[in-house]
């Protein structure tokens, strides 16, 4: 049994995170052990939710992993918990465009069979809140709205005058909150700033976080909720590989400027045989003992370029391993950390493009295609993945291209190089994990000859 709870809003800007993580918070200073779980492929988020459970970060998304791999993902992410609290994405019912929900919350919810808890902002209504709230009650019946919490009242009047709307919609108030700019989470050109880059804030902020939650969120009721989900049926995933040999290192980049990734690859690389150990490229000056592959996600290397720049001893230390064909798998954040140049200042150059930031950004779901074998993929290898960056690659030259979608072309590709923007989710696809993890096993005797 899984006890659970999807915490919703009618769009973004109510609160969901800050309330998400809050009760998670709450909830784990009552004494329940709570995992966190983010709808859709953010990254950004679930950094706040391990800070609250003080367990890996965890996404869930039909589109990335399918959507018969949800319930045993959860299962697996919520082991030894007894409670599990799901921040949804945007509002309820929105998904990717033009696939009438696929990959909302709302999808999600129904395919984990989970009851919602709806996050309104009642900052600008006040009856008008209980006609918000009725509309997604009704919206669609196979969605089970099972609480609402208010956020961001402004009196004792606003709060009575709501409450009294909402008991003509049947739906039980569950916790009012007051405006609260102590819990503020910071944002920038890709939503919130990562918990890791503000770590000492958000050590602090933590438990009053946790407080504020807790003096307006009737928590029991809460519970009750997820309590109330019926059992979740089939088996728990669990990362196939089964490697008995010698176990290797993969350097992983970590730290402030590198806090994209998803915790299942980092199980599935283990599961083979590779153990992942962090590496901080504002800091650290060179790679680990017994280094024998590189993986870089993503992050927000174009806040901290000046700095990665200035740490040119990892920079020569990446740019010798790659060179000497050490298996290297980047996506967006690691792409541009191997480029020749960021926003004008140097990088690794184990790829000859230049990148620079812009005003647009490039968010979205892709399905893409592999272009040729590589370390990672063989060619003609289908995945669905996410693009998530506002910056620009212009190559001179290199590698053959990754990955093609929609008539374009993505990042560099060879027997020992992945790097692109695209972010693949390796549950939906352990063979590329395999193939990264069996390339760099091979070369580990390479490494240890130095």
């Amino acid at each position: 049994m899984v006890a659970r709870v999807v915490i919703a809003a009618p769009g973004s800007g109510h609160g969901k995170t800050t309330i998400a993580a809050g009760l998670m918070a709450a909830l784990r200073a009552a004494g329940h052990r709570v995992s966190g779980h983010k709808v859709g492929p953010d990254f950004i988020d679930p950094s706040y939710h391990a800070l609250a459970t003080g367990r890996p970060a965890r996404n869930l998304d039909p589109f990335l992993q399918g959507e018969d791999r949800l319930k045993p993902l959860l299962r697996h992410g919520s082991e030894g918990a007894d409670l599990a609290v799901i921040e949804g994405v945007m509002g309820l019912f929105d998904g990717a465009l033009g696939t009438e929900g696929y990959a909302s919350t709302a999808h999600v919810a129904r395919l984990l069979e989970a009851p919602v808890v709806l996050v309104v902002d009642a900052s600008a209504a006040s009856r008008s809140v209980a006609a918000t709230v009725l509309g997604f009650a009704n919206y669609d019946p196979r969605v089970r709205l099972a609480g609402v919490i208010l956020n961001k009242l402004g009196s004792q009047r606003h709060e009575d005058e709501i409450v009294t709307a909402l008991e003509a919609t049947g739906v039980p108030l569950l916790g009012a909150l007051r405006r609260n700019e102590n819990v503020h989470a910071p944002s920038r050109h890709l939503g919130l700033v990562p918990a890791a880059e503000r770590a000492a804030d958000s050590q602090r902020v933590l438990p009053e976080l946790a407080s504020w939650v807790a003096g307006g969120v009737d928590l029991e009721a809460v519970v009750r909720v997820a309590r109330a989900a019926p059992p979740l049926t089939g088996p728990k995933w669990t990362p196939p590989g089964e490697f008995s040999g010698p176990r290797t290192v993969v350097a992983a980049a970590a730290g402030p400027a590198f806090t994209f990734r998803y915790t299942e690859n980092v199980e599935l690389l283990a599961s083979y045989g590779v153990d992942v150990v962090d590496v901080d490229p504002l800091r650290d000056e060179q790679l680990p003992d017994g280094c024998a592959g590189l993986y870089f996600g993503g992050g927000f290397p174009e806040v901290h370029a000046a700095e990665l720049s200035a740490n040119k001893p990892l920079l020569t230390a990446v740019a010798d391993a790659a060179g000497r064909g050490m298996p290297v798998s980047a996506e967006c954040a690691g792409l541009l950390y191997l480029c020749r140049e960021l926003d004008g200042v140097p990088m690794a150059g184990v790829v000859d493009a230049t990148a620079v930031m812009t005003k647009r950004g490039k968010l979205g779901y892709r399905t893409a295609v592999s272009l040729a074998d590589n370390v990672l993929a063989v060619a003609g290898q289908r995945v669905t993945g996410h693009e998530f960056h506002r910056t620009e690659l212009t190559p001179a030259a290199g590698p053959a291209p990754a990955w093609g979608w929609e008539r374009t072309v993505d990042g560099f590709a060879s027997a020992s190089l992945h790097a692109s923007y695209l972010h693949v989710h390796w549950a939906g696809y352990p063979e590329l994990a395999e193939r990264f993890a069996a390339r760099v096993r091979a070369f580990a005797p390479v490494a240890s000859r130095g």
